[in-house]
Order: C-alpha cells, then structure tokens, then sequence
C-alpha cells in the first residue's frame, strides 16, 4: 500500500526542490529518487518513520539532488507550436481551435482542434490511444510465436518502468513509449512477451528475447540515454 502527500517545494542548502513524499507498507528504509516527469524528488518513508528523519536524508543528500535535477533533459511540452516525439520522429502539435475531429497527424505535424484548456489532455489521450495500439500489436504477434498468449494488455503512466509482466499473465507499459523509435518499442514488447516463459531474467529468458527481436543490444542503452527525455514530456 503506498499513500502519497501533496508535493511542496522545500528549501535545501542547494535551492529550492520540489519534493513528493510517500509512506509505504513494503518499504523498509528511506528512500530517495529523482522524478524525472515532475521534475523533483520523491520521499518515500516507511510506515513507522517520521518526516524529520525524511527531511535529515534530503539535507545530508542535497547535492546529489541538486546534480541529477539539473541533469534533467528540457521538458517537452503538449502545447501549441511545441515539439514532441511519435515513434522516434519530431513532430509539432499545431492548434486549430475552430476545427473538430480531435486530433491527427499532417506529416511531421500532430493538429489538435478544440478549446485551448483541452489541448493537453487531447494530445495525451491521443499518444496512449496510438501506444495502446502500437504495443498490442506488437505483443500479439510475439506472442503468437512463443504460443502464450497475455491476459490482457495495458498502458499506464509509469515512471519506473517501461513494461511489466504479472503472474496472471497480464501485460503493462508505459504509454510513453509511443515516443520511442519503432526498434525499441519492438525490444520492450519482446521484452516482456519473454516473461509470458520466463519470470525471470535468467539465460533461457534472454536467449528468448533475442529470438523474439534483433534491437535488445541497441534499445537497452538508448533507454538508459533517453528515457529520462520520455518522462519529462506532458
């Protein structure tokens, strides 16, 4: 069970942070990390430990904070005349307030209609809409190959993971990797249809992923290099 507090900006000897605090039940420790999405730092205390004890890890860690924060790639907006990534390639989100149909692509352009307060949400309900349909496909064509076949098939706002495998067989992913080229949503697919076999990630488990895509070996730093760019859009 995880709780989660309003985020507050805190002054540490460094600057001001925007710091999340949350109390967790599995928790065994303090511990922080960087949150690249929001741009700050999340807390998380286990259920018997104090704020001040909190407070005491952010002071002692403040330059790392510092440092990592401003390591944070630029954000990329959903607003209009912005640039985002879909599948790997730049496109501008371009508003037509006066026009209906929702929003589409022009090219290397991503036309949104309607009034301005709703262009955010239209352009992040558009990306899950087209990540939902990119990673199915992709998951039910390796899985067809492997003869396991997933529960079902979801896409969330992480920002811990790129994809996950339940017991039951059920598979999630990050909706934001709808920015990611073709060859790493292929890879995290392959990924995750691999633990449909293996819940683990033993020999047998990566000798699978290697047969299910050819870009293991080039998606796994280019996520480690650009995944925090992924986060930092919305």
């Amino acid at each position: 069970m995880m709780e989660s507090l309003p985020p507050e900006t805190l002054t540490l000897p460094t600057g001001p942070a925007r710091v999340e605090w949350r109390r967790s039940t599995r928790a065994r420790r303090i511990s922080l990390r960087i949150d690249p999405s929001g741009g700050g730092v999340v807390v998380t205390l286990p259920m018997r430990a104090g704020r001040a004890a909190g407070m005491r890890l952010l002071m002692n860690h403040a330059g790392w904070i510092a440092d990592r924060l401003a390591a944070l790639p630029d954000a990329m907006p959903f607003a209009d005349g912005a640039s985002i990534l879909l599948h790997g390639v730049p496109h501008h989100i371009r508003h037509r307030p006066e026009a209906r149909g929702g929003v589409w692509r022009e090219d290397d352009t991503l036309v949104v209609t309607g009034a301005p307060e709703f262009l955010r949400r239209r352009v992040a309900d558009f990306l899950r809409a087209e990540a939902g349909r990119s990673l199915a496909g992709l998951v039910v064509e390796k899985a067809r190959r492997v003869g396991r076949m997933p529960r079902r098939i979801t896409v969330k706002d992480t920002t811990s993971r790129w994809g996950s495998c339940a017991t039951d067989g059920s598979l999630a992913f990050s909706w934001r990797l709808v920015m990611a080229p073709p060859e790493v949503q292929d890879y995290v697919a392959a990924h995750e249809v691999a633990h449909l076999r293996h819940m683990n990630h033993g020999p047998q488990f990566w000798a699978l992923v290697d047969e299910l895509t050819p870009h293991a070996a080039s998606s796994i730093p280019w996520l480690k290099r650009e995944g925090a760019r992924l986060l930092r859009a919305g």
